[in-house]
């Protein structure tokens, strides 16, 4: 997608170095659901050193490397938010799909089958009505496509830098930019 595009639910926004919030900087997210009242996300590349398993043990062997707690976003922290790998077809009610193959998940339905990996993430990314397009408009975000292995990627602090280069140029350009430049 070239750099401007619209985001929707399914694409993933790779902050640019304009963005300097720090919850987002250097960040990449994947937009879950969008519509006229908002929008909600989940930053992909922000593990912390807490393992899943401390707090939701029912789901050890049915989580993604890194087996850790990520911080999805700084709304509501305390909020568990189960972002899975399915396999084709699988329904469920408590499967609400964001791009093939993945979507949001309660995680009190527990590991069912169907579900092949799972992430779990500490609050999300929000935004209010209009106010994502604005951010997208303003150059703080580059919308570019989600591919199979990003959302539960085994290497999460690296997907900036692969998302970007797979963009081409001029995107490519930014994979090696620092999150700040002053300290380069």
């Amino acid at each position: 997608m070239p750099p401007g595009d619209a985001a929707g639910v399914g694409d993933l926004l790779v902050a640019t170095p304009r963005l300097i919030d720090p919850n987002f900087t250097a960040a990449v997210v994947l937009v879950c659901a969008l519509d006229d009242g908002g929008g909600l996300g989940l930053v992909l590349d922000r593990p912390t050193p807490e393992p899943v398993v401390r707090h939701l043990p029912a789901w050890e062997g049915h989580l993604a490397t890194p087996a850790m707690v990520f911080v999805g976003g700084p709304v509501q922290p305390e909020t568990a938010v189960g972002l899975v790998r399915t396999e084709e077809g699988f329904d469920h009610p408590g499967l609400t799909p964001v791009a093939a193959g993945v979507g949001l998940f309660d995680l009190d339905a527990g590991p069912v089958d169907g579900v092949t990996a799972a992430r779990v993430f500490s609050g999300y990314t929000g935004w209010g009505p209009g106010q994502l397009e604005a951010e997208v408009e303003a150059g703080d975000w580059f919308v570019v496509a989600l591919e199979a292995g990003d959302p539960l990627t085994a290497d999460p602090t690296g997907l900036r830098e692969r998302v970007l280069r797979r963009q081409g140029p001029p995107l490519a350009l930014y994979a090696g930019y620092p999150p700040d430049p002053a300290l380069n």
